[in-house]
């Protein structure tokens, strides 16, 4: 055996055995990572939509909630406007029967000086009802015995 001969088998034999790993590797299930890649990407993507449309749903519901409250205080606002009228109209009620309240008052003062004014003219009024009552039955007792002194 020549020397060129061996050398020849031993690059064809290297050759064979690469050829071999190379088409192993090729078979192998794991996909190149470029497909890999790619499947994954694709997987995003469909999570990404499912995302997407949970996010619709959400900002669809948040509006609809944003509507509902924008209803709700233009009614809470009108209700405040009413209660705040109901009660400045109360205060001016108030004041105004406070002010009564104190002519009442003033009114029922008066009166008191008034009525201690009447009964001391009544009490005076009595005294001289009595004094004329003597003096009708004095002057009465006088009138009898004059008939009788005249006789």
């Amino acid at each position: 055996m020549n020397s060129e001969h061996v050398v020849r088998r031993g690059v064809l034999a290297i050759a064979f055995a690469g050829l071999l790993a190379g088409g192993a590797y090729a078979q192998s299930q794991d996909p190149p990572p470029q497909q890999q890649d790619t499947q994954n990407d694709k997987k995003d993507i469909r999570n990404d939509k499912k995302d997407l449309a949970k996010d619709r749903a959400d900002r669809n519901a948040d509006q609809r909630d944003i509507n509902h409250d924008k209803r709700d205080l233009s009614k809470d606002r009108a209700d405040r406007n009413t209660d705040q009228r109901d009660i400045n109209h109360d205060r001016r009620d108030l004041n105004k029967d406070r002010a009564d309240r104190n002519v009442d008052q003033r009114d029922i003062n008066h009166d008191k000086k008034d009525l201690a004014k009447d009964r001391k003219d009544r009490n005076k009024d009595q005294k001289d009802i009595n004094k004329d009552k003597k003096d009708l039955h004095k002057d009465r007792k006088d009138l009898r015995q004059d008939r009788k002194g005249h006789k």
